[in-house]
């Protein structure tokens, strides 16, 4: 289990706050409820959309290389 105080619990929560929201962003009406804000609190779900699908291939990369790091080393 990935503490959130520590570096490695930062990571996986980053990282799935950012597929979630990149996850959300492909579904139309989530789309319009959710990430149409683009200031305050929801702003950084709109921010995390954003990063999530403009850097796709290093978001992915980056999951399996922490899922292998969870599952395996640690």
């Amino acid at each position: 289990m990935t503490n959130v105080y520590s570096l490695e619990g930062l990571l996986v929560f980053g990282l799935l706050l950012v597929c979630s929201c990149a996850y959300l962003r492909k579904v139309p009406r989530l789309r319009a409820w959710l990430l149409s804000e683009k200031r305050g609190l929801w702003g950084v779900f709109y921010k995390a959309a954003v990063i999530g699908t403009r850097l796709h291939l290093a978001v992915a990369i980056s999951c399996v290389l922490m899922a292998f790091y969870v599952l395996l080393l640690k």
